[in-house]
C-alpha cells in the first residue's frame, strides 16, 4: 500500500498533466479560430476535443487522471458568403472553422481552475512532508 501523502503527489501530479494538455488544446482551438481552408472549397480548421480516463495505476493502488484521445469536433463547419476570400468556392462561399471563443475561453477557466487546484494539493503536500521530516529531525 502506498503512503497518502505520495498518493495525492501522484494523483496531483498526473491532475497537472491532464490539464496542462486540455489548455494546449483549448489554445490551439483559440489560435485557429478564423482559420479557413488553404484552397477554394477546402475545409478549415476543425476543432480539437480531449477526452480523460480513470487509470488504475496498479503497482500504488492509486487511480489517475489520464488523457483519452484528443479528436476533432463534429460540428459543422459555418459557412458564409464572402466571394474575395482565397478559400471560397465557386458559389463564393466559405466554410468557417466550428470554434467558438466562448466555449474555449469557459473551457480555459475550468482546465486553468483545475489546474490551480492540483498545484495547491502539491504545495500543501510538501509541506506536510516538510513538516514530518522537521518532526522526525526532532524526535
Amino acid at each position: 500500500m502506498i503512503d497518502p501523502l505520495d498518493a495525492s503527489l501522484k494523483i496531483a501530479g498526473a491532475g497537472l498533466a491532464a490539464q496542462s494538455a486540455r489548455l494546449r488544446v483549448v489554445s490551439e482551438n483559440m489560435a485557429n479560430a478564423q482559420s479557413t481552408g488553404r484552397t477554394p472549397g477546402a475545409d478549415p480548421y476543425a476543432r480539437k476535443t480531449i477526452s480523460f480516463v480513470n487509470e488504475l495505476e496498479r503497482a500504488s493502488g492509486v487511480r489517475l487522471l489520464r488523457v483519452g484521445a484528443i479528436g476533432v469536433d463534429p460540428t459543422p463547419f459555418a459557412v458564409e458568403r464572402d466571394p474575395g476570400n482565397p478559400a471560397a468556392d465557386a458559389n463564393g462561399d466559405v466554410k468557417r472553422p466550428n470554434v467558438n471563443l466562448l466555449v474555449e475561453m469557459g473551457d480555459m477557466r475550468e482546465a486553468n481552475r483545475a489546474y490551480e487546484a492540483d498545484l495547491q494539493i502539491m504545495k500543501q503536500t510538501r509541506d506536510l512532508l516538510s513538516m514530518t521530516v522537521d518532526l522526525l529531525k526532532g524526535a
